[in-house]
């Protein structure tokens, strides 16, 4: 229960990577580093200032937050003290969030690869110090998690304050920056909650299925969250690699990677998708024991796989219009996009059905919005047309 709150806030708040990478590229793209460096430290400011009141919030309502869960109180109390201690690493969680959009931006995906790797391998082992060690038991855990994501925080803490005074820029926050970053965030906010709400709305049809359908779907999205990681590694090169070239104001080169990294997405999604129903007939037992959920499992993973080349497009121009910066349009649309996807949920009956309308509708419906603008050019005007 504490990590579904944590994981919800954590979604909602990777704006603060998305705003902050863009807004670097550009300024590198430019042959602004100093301002490129500035971009990112103001990021950063701005995510410590949100991690200190919302950890500030989240002690206050750690207790209450749990409660909505009809459960035990044993359980109730356990996941109360885990997330209470877990809110204290918040303002360190989202600096690593923020600091990674500045490297990003800076066309540095190594460091973030060291940092994370570090990190998680530290938290695994204070995890097993703390826990078994001290014989903290739930608390331990978070502490450890705390421990690993200070330590990352401080790490890039160093790495920008080495920057800033290589290019000379300033380590305080700027007033300009954090407005551009506070502006950007906002509408980035609003689609990344259009897209958990979407995730919920699966979620909750998904429950009126029976336990068998929902722990089907379950497994579906697990497996669908962990192909999203690979082809969202393209989306992610998109921002910082779109953001550089519209920094250059070269709209030959944007187009050129644009169109580059749509033929990666697609032809890794096929792939992936091909691989995917190759193995569902045999998957299941990986997961479950329960014959029933077995049996659900290779009609929705075939489902799944038909419809992996079309994520992999749709993320990919997801990628090229968070490095265009052109947050205001995904906001409106990411709404419009549920506003599809509603309505084909209360049709579907049985846990294909809803993966097709989450896979080829709500998907579908994305691709068509993110389509029209990326290839109608409107979203940078001025480049579209050198």
């Amino acid at each position: 229960m504490a990590g579904v709150i944590l994981q919800t806030a954590l979604g909602l708040l990777i704006f603060l990577a998305y705003a902050t990478t863009p807004a670097v590229a550009r300024r590198l793209g430019a042959g602004d580093e100093r301002g490129a460096v500035r971009a990112g430290i103001d990021g950063m400011w701005f995510a410590l200032g949100v991690g200190v009141v919302l950890g500030g919030a989240g002690l206050v309502a750690a207790r209450p937050l749990v409660e909505a869960f009809p459960t035990t109180d044993a359980a109730h109390g356990h996941a109360t003290t885990y997330l209470t201690i877990s809110v204290v690493g918040l303002p360190a969680m989202l600096l690593v969030v923020a600091a990674t959009g500045l490297l990003r931006g800076l066309q540095d995906t190594r460091t973030p690869l060291v940092v994370a790797t570090t990190g998680f391998a530290a938290n695994a082992g204070l995890n097993a110090l703390f826990i078994y060690g001290f014989g903290w038991g739930i608390a331990g855990s978070a502490w450890g998690t705390v421990a690993a994501q200070s330590g990352m925080a401080a790490v890039y803490v160093l790495i920008a304050v080495r920057a800033a005074r290589r290019v000379g820029a300033p380590l305080r926050p700027g007033t300009e920056g954090l407005g551009r970053t506070a502006s950007a965030g906002g509408w980035l906010l609003v689609r990344s909650a259009a897209l958990r709400l979407a995730m919920l709305a699966t979620v909750s049809v998904a429950a009126s299925l029976g336990v068998e359908g929902l722990a089907a779907v379950q497994v579906a999205l697990t497996i669908f969250s962990t192909l999203a990681f690979a082809l969202d590694a393209l989306a992610i090169a998109g921002q910082a690699m779109i953001g550089h070239a519209l920094g250059e104001g070269s709209g030959e080169r944007v187009r050129a990677v644009m169109r580059r990294l749509l033929v990666w997405g697609v032809v890794g999604g096929a792939v992936l998708g091909v691989l995917l129903a190759a193995v569902c007939p045999v998957v299941a037992p990986v997961f479950t024991s329960d014959s029933r959920v077995a049996g659900l499992l290779p009609g929705v993973l075939v489902a799944m796989a038909v419809g992996v080349p079309l994520a992999g497009f749709v993320f990919v121009l997801d990628g090229v219009l968070l490095g265009a910066g052109d947050a205001r349009y995904l906001a409106w649309t990411g709404l419009a996009n549920v506003a599809v996807y509603l309505p084909l949920l209360l049709v579907a009956r049985g846990p294909v059905a809803l993966w097709l309308a989450f896979g080829l509708g709500y998907i579908g419906a994305r691709a068509v919005t993110l389509g029209l603008r990326a290839f109608g050019g409107r979203w940078l005007p001025g480049v579209a047309a050198a």
